[in-house]
């Protein structure tokens, strides 16, 4: 197989679209893993006794790992070759899965999906930088189109294949069943996909990584600690701290660096930032809506997994079908109304979704998940052309590893903010409430609603019905509120981004910013 330049090629690689199935098959399998863990998470709380914020750290230790490696990643496969770094990504996170299945405790499980994060890490920005050099600038739109249909599809596989292996197997088995997806996966990469690498070796940034690292593992504990510990607590007074230290010294860090593994000088790039931006906030709803939906639609209104696996597939049913059109949307109005109507479709999806209550029928949930798969659809496309397409082509694997990144930061901030608010919304709804049970009864609903559910169980039936009763109503006052406060949230960016993104109609899928890419060229230039 030859072998191409760092930057995307003059002539076009003549199986081309044969590769992008093959990296879409690896979107699929790491991507699908998260809807098929979200439909889990009440199983393995009933399964392993987990608590509250275990649930929480479950899904973001994966997106830690994930997010946080992601940068540095993207640079050793711009280094040492991408496959190569695709090949060994497949298979830390097909031997994670293999672990994680036969967990005996929530922290197992936690390490294990740890370690399926760093696989991750490793696979998802190898994919799209070598969809940036196997295709012609012509046809690039069009690759990244079918690239964010392909996650639109491992939304649409993960909760059925979840609810699927749920009906009739145990819960390791939405891990289990990925293995043999691995295997398969790392075949066809090995078979068909091109080498590719940046020809002018630069060390990596292994002090950039680790603070970038240090700080929002930091962000995520005190959001997800807060509510079990309390926000004044010292320990999460002082992560809150060890987070605005390390962001801090992680920028200065990146300022002074020779070799940074990403120029702040990009930042100054309003297309690059708000592109960014965008794309937290976009996932920061999506992901932390769909913690909470999950545990809506099984302890909330009783559904078994397979239910509610089919429940959360809208979302990405529309995903799949409007993201291969949002390229003609893009060059009609450009990405700045694009962009601010994705967002402000999502927040609206998000204000209905505070509206509903455990007895809304299944239509009405429906309203909300089709405008949030909708707005995702609309922004995404648009927001990944705007970061990617905002840095030199020899930065194509960090600009992929940093358009990766946007998501799962965004999601993994998103599962740590909305989870809080749902657990703080909660907690006041059975505060001073659970004084007629047993004080282990009570200890146990004041958790979350998973907990009270499980504590029922032990009860007679008139004071199981009324602890279930209570805990419904308890979940459903968080989960309001963590849509609401969303809502606004996702306004609030929709405004900067009308007001700040540049009017003039550039092709963003081209362009690359004079300051940011005069920035980059001399402080390489002076190696």
């Amino acid at each position: 197989m030859r072998e191409h330049p760092a930057g995307p090629s003059t002539e076009p690689h003549p199986q081309r679209w044969l590769i992008l199935i093959v990296l879409c098959s690896s979107i699929v399998m790491v991507f699908s893993n998260l809807g098929a863990m979200n439909v889990a998470l009440p199983t393995i709380q009933t399964a392993l006794g987990a608590s509250g914020s275990s649930l929480q750290w479950i899904t973001d230790a994966y997106m830690l790992t994930f997010a946080g490696l992601l940068l540095p990643f993207g640079a050793l496969g711009d280094r040492w070759g991408r496959k190569g770094v695709l090949l060994t990504g497949i298979v830390i996170f097909g031997v994670a899965c293999a672990l994680a299945a036969f967990s005996t405790t929530a922290g197992q499980v936690i390490g294990y999906r740890a370690i399926m994060g760093v696989g991750a890490a490793l696979v998802m920005p190898a994919t799209l930088s070598i969809a940036a050099v196997i295709f012609p600038a012509s046809e690039r739109p069009k690759a990244v189109a079918v690239w964010s249909a392909a996650a639109g599809l491992s939304g649409l596989l993960g909760p059925l294949t979840g609810g699927l292996m749920l009906r009739f197997f145990w819960w390791g088995s939405v891990f289990g069943v990925l293995v043999p997806v691995a295997a398969v996966v790392l075949a066809l990469v090995a078979w068909i996909v091109p080498t590719s690498r940046d020809e002018e070796q630069r060390p990596l940034d292994a002090v950039g990584s680790a603070l970038s690292i240090v700080a929002l593992g930091c962000l995520l504990f005190g959001i997800i600690e807060g509510p079990e510990l309390g926000w004044r607590d010292p320990p999460v007074v002082s992560v809150f701290g060890g987070a605005l230290v390390g962001f801090w010294a992680y920028v200065r860090w990146e300022r002074r660096a020779r070799f940074p593994m990403l120029d702040p000088a990009y930042f100054g790039n309003r297309v690059f930032t708000l592109g960014a931006v965008a794309a937290v906030a976009t996932f920061f709803a999506l992901y932390g809506n769909f913690f909470v939906q999950t545990q809506y639609f099984q302890f909330a209104q009783g559904h078994s997994p397979l239910p509610a696996g089919v429940r959360m597939l809208p979302p990405a049913a529309v995903v799949f079908l409007v993201a291969p059109r949002v390229p003609a949307l893009l060059a009609r109005f450009g990405p700045r109304a694009t962009i601010t109507a994705g967002l402000v479709i999502t927040a609206i999806g998000m204000t209905i979704m505070g509206t509903l209550s455990p007895a809304s029928p299944y239509w009405f949930a429906v309203v909300p998940l089709v405008l949030l798969g909708t707005g995702l659809a609309v922004t995404m496309p648009s927001a990944t052309h705007a970061i990617v397409g905002s840095l030199p082509s020899h930065k194509a694997g960090v600009g992929s590893a940093l358009n990766d990144m946007t998501r799962e930061t965004g999601g993994a901030i998103g599962i740590a903010m909305l989870g809080s608010l749902l657990s703080v919304g909660y907690r006041q709804g059975v505060s001073g409430r659970l004084g007629d049970f047993s004080p282990a009864a009570a200890e146990a609903a004041s958790d979350s609603i998973g907990s009270a559910l499980g504590a029922a169980r032990e009860l007679p039936a008139e004071a199981a019905e009324q602890l279930r009763v209570l805990a419904i109503d308890a979940f459903d006052r968080g989960m309001n509120l963590s849509s609401w406060v969303t809502a606004a949230a996702l306004l609030v960016v929709a405004a900067i981004v009308y007001r700040l993104y540049p009017t003039q109609r550039t092709d963003i899928g081209q362009a690359v910013p004079a300051e940011a890419g005069a920035a980059a060229s001399d402080r390489l230039g002076d190696s």
